[in-house]
């Protein structure tokens, strides 16, 4: 993995003389003899490589595709493709299946921004949310696409992949990757068919770029490429060449924000103003065995529950220096933010509190500060948050 993480994407760096991933930021492309040009074309409408031109950026582009390989050397499958966003990744799937079975299964809970898309109806998908265990239940002969994230998102629970992909039977599984990125996860090792991600997060790394990748095999690449070129959502190359420039520190960053998570989910479970802590590393957190098992270890996110609702939760943030309340993750600094107001605040009321998001729930994405020094600034948000409750105690 530390190897692959700095070389991937890179085989034809001796050929084209260079040493850092080159930026093309060309919107179109010479063409060359016309035939050869047309046969690119439709090689870029079938989802294959064009043959020569590039033809036109929405089509193709030499960084983004320098990345694509990266990252599907990474994930260990034949393929990658890369779009604008994670949400843009995320609609290429379901469009892809759409063609040909309208039904999908999709495992609660979700990231918001997907469990909004699904229930809106927006895709003319029809939509059966389950539970882990319930998915062999919903399956129906027009289902094309059985959606899952583990580590869930907020809460943090591990889903078993090879069981889901047992229970589908012949229905392609999409797992969302972004919390425990390759590093930690390879889905497709474990029966997926698709490992989506978030590439502002982890794979990025350093909070300057928007992208989503999916890595898969190179049939179901190809029928992703062709609703990108439909649809648009293409990958700047930009961010492409940023989101490349990632990736080799990417399994030094996710381990060791790993290992700061787990000394901050510890101290919070033992804090007596914190109600419960999210976190696979904990004692009786994996009841499955899946740590070691399908996860080389428990992450970098963990979420906490406070008493007092969403106002105890405002006076935690307000009360922080060092942490910084954000949405997203996966960056170099560490950001915390509260799910049922912001990611997950379009979900259903009733469907947060049935999958455990309640109003005290915070989410803490773990950076690579100081374990102390991050320590130091959640126990002054806790004192905050429980101030005026009566319920001040000194911190462990």
């Amino acid at each position: 993995m530390d190897t692959d993480a700095v070389h991937a994407g890179r085989e034809d760096f001796a050929t084209l003389g260079v040493h850092a991933p080159p930026l093309d930021l060309s919107s179109t492309y010479p063409l060359g003899p016309l035939d050869a040009a047309a046969e690119s074309f439709d090689a870029c409408a079938r989802g294959e490589a064009p043959t020569g031109s590039s033809v036109y950026a929405r089509l193709h582009n030499p960084t983004v595709a320098r990345c694509e390989r990266a990252v599907a050397a990474l994930e260990g499958t034949e393929a990658a493709v890369a779009f604008a966003s994670g949400m843009a990744a995320f609609t290429a799937c379901l469009l892809a299946v759409a063609r040909e079975r309208g039904h999908v299964v999709a495992v609660r809970p979700l990231y918001g921004g997907s469990d909004e898309l699904l229930a809106s109806g927006l895709l003319g998908l029809q939509v059966t949310f389950a539970a882990p265990g319930g998915v062999a239940r919903a399956v129906r002969p027009d289902t094309g696409l059985v959606l899952v994230e583990t580590p869930q998102n907020p809460t943090l629970g591990l889903v078993d992949i090879a069981d889901v992909v047992a229970q589908a039977g012949d229905v392609p599984v999409l797992v969302d990757n972004t919390f425990a990125t390759p590093v930690l996860q390879r889905p497709c090792e474990h029966g997926a068919a698709y490992a989506l991600h978030s590439a502002t997060k982890f794979l990025g790394g350093h909070g300057d770029l928007v992208a989503g990748v999916v890595a898969t095999s190179e049939a179901r690449a190809r029928a992703l490429r062709q609703v990108r070129v439909l649809t648009g959502a293409v990958l700047h190359p930009l961010a492409a060449y940023l989101l490349h420039r990632g990736l080799p520190t990417l399994p030094l960053r996710v381990r060791a924000a790993q290992e700061r998570a787990s000394v901050l989910a510890a101290r919070l479970a033992a804090h007596p103003d914190v109600r419960r802590v999210h976190y696979p590393g904990l004692p009786g957190a994996d009841p499955r065995g899946l740590i070691g098992r399908q996860l080389e270890g428990p992450g970098a996110l963990l979420a906490f529950e406070v008493d007092g609702g969403m106002a105890a939760v405002a006076r935690l943030l307000a009360a922080l220096e060092l942490i910084t309340p954000a949405v997203s993750l996966g960056a170099t600094d560490t950001l915390i933010e509260h799910p049922a107001g912001l990611t997950h605040r379009l979900v259903d009321p009733a469907v947060r509190e049935a999958n455990g998001i309640t109003a005290g729930l915070i989410r803490l994405a773990v950076g690579l500060e100081d374990a102390d020094d991050l320590w130091a600034d959640l126990a002054r948000g806790l004192r905050a948050a429980a101030a005026d409750a009566g319920r001040l105690r000194a911190v462990v």
